[in-house]
């Protein structure tokens, strides 16, 4: 369904009893609510959870920026290499103000958030600017921004900024995705390939929006450090992250845990930058554990 959150209209997903406890799933760079696998969220909603995942704006069925200048990638790329203001058409607190707005549209005062990768950027900004609408913080396979941190590896930096070989070709575009979940998914539970390229498939021709990406990757790199206010968060945070994380390497986690007091931290042997399915009830248990202790 349609929602107008605030001034933007999102694509939300509303999963489970009304009744149950209200957990807003955020997804990361590029990624559709898809990325929330049915079977997932079944397991949440199982668990007590009523699960709202929606597309975050520009991605997905949600609004377009397309009215929005995007600066040259490029360009952004290297002022971001030597430390200078990247400009960005929108904020991930713009995208934060945005999540809440779903709160706001289906009238929850407050609730869980679980976010993956830039979801969990986002869910930092909502903790720290909205605190009395989120209950509990799972932070799953992200960081803090810091630039003390190490990257992704030349190999997974190139893919992420290639594109298919024939951008008009549907075939194309999922074998470019195929390849670029291959190298960053986790290699002790790799997807078997016929359901990895089904799932694929379906996305992209639910939406296919580079543009967009584009732009949610200039709002990372806008954002910053956000290391001097994580210290002041006060609410139960739960750290998922795999040991074998391509893309955010697992020194992103233990970052994170020395700078929020208090926080719960699993790191998972042999998981990447991905949520596989044989790793669902590890992280409904986890999500599970910091909303107890709300």
């Amino acid at each position: 369904m349609k929602l107008g959150c605030g001034k933007v209209y999102l694509e939300v997903e509303d999963h489970g009893s009304p009744q149950g406890e209200p957990l807003l799933l955020i997804m990361g760079l590029g990624m559709q609510l898809l990325a929330w696998h049915e079977g997932l969220v079944a397991q949440l909603v199982a668990a007590g959870f009523r699960v709202i995942r929606f597309d975050n704006r520009d991605i997905g069925l949600s609004q377009p920026f397309d009215h929005c200048a995007t600066p040259p990638l490029a360009a952004e790329a290297f002022k971001f290499a030597f430390g200078m203001p990247v400009k960005s058409p929108y904020s991930l607190q713009d995208m934060a103000d945005d999540a809440i707005g779903v709160l706001d549209a289906l009238g929850i005062r407050a609730a869980h958030v679980c976010g993956a990768s830039m979801g969990g950027m986002i869910a930092q900004h909502m903790a720290a600017q909205h605190a009395d609408r989120v209950r509990s913080l799972s932070l799953l396979m992200t960081s803090s921004g810091s630039r003390r941190l190490p990257g992704p590896s030349l190999k997974v930096r190139a893919a992420m900024f290639s594109r298919p070989a024939d951008p008009r070709d549907t075939d194309s575009v999922i074998a470019h995705y195929v390849r670029l979940y291959r190298l960053i998914g986790s290699p002790a539970y790799p997807s078997e390939e016929g359901e990895l390229q089904a799932r694929v498939r379906r996305a992209v021709q639910r939406s296919y929006r580079p543009q967009g990406t584009a732009r949610q990757l200039l709002a990372i790199a806008a954002d910053g450090d956000r290391s001097p206010w994580l210290g002041r968060l006060a609410l139960p945070v739960q750290l998922i992250h795999g040991r074998k994380d391509p893309l955010v390497p697992v020194a992103a986690a233990h970052d994170l845990a020395a700078l929020i007091g208090g926080a719960a931290l699993d790191l998972v042997d042999g998981m990447g930058h991905d949520l596989p399915a044989p790793l669902w009830p590890r992280f409904v248990a986890g999500i599970g554990a910091a909303a107890g202790r709300a």
